[in-house]
């Protein structure tokens, strides 16, 4: 594969917060990359940086092989939707979409046409008077029409309801099945966007937990459940990422992948295997980190209910 983003000892401080902490990582080309993370954890910074809105207090970020500030060819080639993207008081979104058209040298008019007709968006109405979920719409249409070779989406459904995010997430997967291009996610709705995702980033205060294939991280942790006693007699030695108890019954998700030894071993013990979902994962390695290797340090966060921004 080849790199269209890398990126070496990167640094971002604001004052005394240290948004982005140390980070390399390569992006590779045609490929659809999940940006995962608490709120706060970094990743609108480096998001920002990649696409030269934000500069880096040190490090070196190469695009397409060059410093993307101030440079046209490479900028042409980057659609980065934020989520808190401003537009002209007196814009609609015909306008937004019309002024894309021209930045952008991919853009299909055909396809935002499409876009707007199935969110239903009110095209000549004043940006400023849509509703969250209509202006999230006009982002997401710019993202997907412009068809540029790398697109960045920060929390790009916000506001919108489950079928508009439906339709986003299934319009996603079959333009990119017809044209490849590179596109990074971020996104606190884990579980909703891990059938879309080849690759999982997982950043938290600024550091990289985790660089991985989807797949590969599926199979980095399983949940053993059954009797509490068999359970820790099975789980002795491993590293457990969590313990829930409720009277007799035990649930433990360890790390590591699991081999056939490994398999029959649970079965053989009468204990169930339950899958660990990419949200579950995610949530207990950010809580690993932050609570070091103890998986009893501190209750279970808030955010695993409500999913991980």
């Amino acid at each position: 594969m080849t790199a269209v983003i890398e990126v070496s000892d990167l640094t971002k401080r604001y004052h005394d917060k240290l948004a982005v902490d140390r980070v390399s990582l390569s992006i590779e080309a045609d490929t659809i990359y999940g940006l995962l993370g608490r709120n706060g954890a970094g990743k609108t910074t480096l998001m920002s940086i990649l696409t030269a809105q934000n500069f880096a207090t040190s490090g070196e970020v190469r695009v397409f092989g060059e410093n993307p500030y101030e440079n046209a060819r490479v900028l042409s080639r980057l659609c980065f939707v934020r989520e808190s993207q401003k537009y002209p008081d007196d814009a609609a979104p015909v306008h937004a979409l019309r002024a894309a058209r021209l930045f952008f040298p991919n853009w299909n008019q055909a396809l935002a046409d499409d876009l707007a007709a199935q969110f239903q968006l009110p095209m000549k109405r004043r940006i400023k008077k849509l509703s969250r979920g209509q202006l999230s719409a006009v982002g997401v249409i710019i993202g997907l029409a412009s068809r540029a070779e790398i697109t960045f989406f920060d929390e790009p459904y916000l506001g919108l309801d489950a079928v508009a995010r439906q339709i986003f997430y299934d319009r996603l997967l079959a333009d990119y099945a017809e044209h490849p291009r590179t596109i990074i996610l971020s996104s606190h709705l884990i579980d909703e966007v891990a059938n879309l995702i080849e690759r999982v980033i997982v950043i938290d205060d600024g550091r990289i937990l985790l660089d991985e294939e989807t797949d590969a991280v599926r199979e980095r942790a399983s949940t053993v459940v059954g009797d509490a006693a068999a359970v820790d007699a099975w789980v002795g030695g491993r590293e457990v990422l969590h313990r829930e108890a409720l009277g007799r019954v035990a649930s433990v998700t360890v790390l590591g992948r699991l081999d056939a030894a490994d398999r029959a071993g649970v079965l053989d013990a009468g204990l169930d295997l339950a899958p660990v979902s990419l949200q579950q994962l995610v949530v207990r390695l950010t809580q690993r980190e932050r609570n070091g290797s103890d998986p009893a340090a501190g209750r279970p966060a808030e955010s695993e209910s409500k999913g991980v921004r």
